[in-house]
């Protein structure tokens, strides 16, 4: 491992209230001693916080006033001397202070991922929950983060190394066979098949449980569509609490879909605001503008159709066509059914009446009051975001994981076919092996510097 001692900050670059670099590495108390004196570090406490002038080591210059953290290893993330600074979050604050540390004699500035490398390399973590590091830094929905921490708690480090553990176990009574081939009989396989089975199926399972990070990465969408001035863009900025599409009482001041981010108690979704769709359009461009809205709402996750329902004849069509008498005319006819309805500006009218169903939910929402809103939103989060309440289940998302266990698995299957075709103890102890080292691999008990290489080169600098 590089003995020299690293740096890096851990928050990203902007103004802030408050920054955070890392240092990690066998100078971090000269660190210290450099940057707020002899006795600050001859005082250095383990996991106390202290607060310090820091100065440059060059010019004396004052940088800032900050708190400052020391983990001594192993007791810290990376199983080295840690030292955490938190200056205030001024980029040039910031900066200089990466830069004193840097010019310190045996540091230099982190790669990429290398703090959680230390850690991995240190046995802090196995290399699974090194992976799953970055997962909980990007996870996108509340369902991914608590897969992520199920990851790093090690529950499928668990599940890797009680399935090892038997295949070692097999590997060393096949191995012995074969020492002693020449001096005992023909072993006796009765009862092995069962064994092997076992161990395929569990592999099975976990290489099912695979969840690409690409498909994981995408938002859910969900689309506000209906006839023109139903109230959409009203609706998208009560939803998100702002101003962020422009609104008026005039049709059609909505020519292209607006997409804007939404935070659900689930996770982050992507809502788009869409032209109206009205029975025939009124010149080319409002043509185009609904051709492009049902060019959206054929991607959406969630359809949600939006009806006036200060509008009682808008309101009695879009009630009616729930049924099986057909589509109204802001739904568009070649497209699948609403899978809500929404009645806006209820505060205006409350006339209508909804008739809601499982097949064909429907609600009553004001975007000047606010009334439905909550509603609203616990039916977008409940149709987007599964329930996750099984806290047992949990999915892999590595390219590289899965690689290992479609390795493991092919090679139980030839040891499978040898029993039945050829069950010559020298290729069994061979072919368990293979399957030995792919498990292995998964955690990092087994590792090449590629393989590592290739895995923290994603992470950020400060990680």
């Amino acid at each position: 491992m590089d003995s020299q001692t690293i740096v890096a900050p851990m928050t990203p670059s902007g103004v802030s209230a408050v920054a955070a670099l890392r240092v990690s590495g066998t100078h971090v108390r000269d660190v210290v001693r450099r940057l707020f004196g002899d006795k600050p570090a001859g005082a250095l406490e383990p996991r106390r916080a202290a607060l310090g002038t820091a100065r440059d080591p060059q010019t004396g210059k004052v940088i800032d006033s900050l708190l400052y953290l020391f983990f001594e290893g192993p007791n810290s993330y990376t199983g080295e001397d840690v030292l955490e600074l938190y200056p205030h979050g001024n980029p040039l604050i910031v900066r200089d202070l990466l830069q004193a540390v840097r010019g310190i004699e045996g540091v230099r500035l982190a790669e990429p991922g290398e703090f959680t490398r230390r850690a991995f390399l240190n046995g802090k973590m196995d290399l699974t929950q090194a992976e799953s590091v970055a997962d909980v830094i990007h996870s996108a929905n509340r369902a991914e983060l608590e897969n992520a921490h199920r990851l790093l708690s090690g529950a499928l480090s668990k599940k890797i190394g009680a399935l090892t553990a038997q295949v070692k176990d097999i590997s060393a009574r096949l191995e012995l066979d074969v020492d002693f081939a020449e001096e005992e009989a023909d072993p006796d396989f009765a009862g092995w098949e069962q064994r092997f089975v076992s161990i395929r199926t569990s592999i099975q399972q976990i290489l099912e449980s695979f969840h690409g990070k690409a498909s994981l990465s995408k938002l859910p969408l969900a689309v506000l569509y209906g006839a023109p001035n139903a109230g959409k863009s009203s609706l998208v900025n009560a939803l998100l609490g702002e101003d962020r599409v422009l609104v008026s009482n005039v049709p059609g001041t909505t020519r292209d879909f607006v997409e804007v981010r939404l935070f659900l108690p689930g996770g982050e979704i992507r809502l788009v605001d869409t032209a109206g769709i009205a029975d025939r359009a009124t010149d080319e461009l409002d043509a185009l503008s609904m051709k492009k809205s049902r060019e959206v709402l054929e991607e959406a996750d969630l359809k949600i159709l939006v009806v006036d329902g200060a509008d009682a004849t808008s309101a009695k069509g879009s009630t009616n066509a729930q049924g099986s008498t057909g589509a109204p005319a802001s739904e568009p006819r070649e497209g699948s059914s609403p899978d809500v309805t929404v009645f806006s500006k209820c505060d205006l009218r409350k006339a209508v009446a909804c008739e809601s169903s499982a097949a064909h939910p429907q609600l009553q929402v004001s975007s000047k009051t606010g009334e439905g809103l909550a509603e609203l939103k616990n039916f977008m989060n409940a149709a987007l975001f599964k329930d996750n309440g099984n806290s047992e289940d949990l999915w892999i998302t590595s390219e590289r994981e899965k690689a290992c266990l479609e390795e493991a698995l092919a090679g139980v299957d030839r040891v499978l076919d040898l029993l039945h075709k050829n069950p010559a103890v020298e290729l069994l102890a061979f072919e368990m092996q293979v399957v030995r080292r792919a498990l292995q691999s998964i955690t990092g008990e087994i590792s090449s510097e590629d393989i590592l290489q290739s895995i923290f080169a994603g992470f950020c600098i400060g990680k």
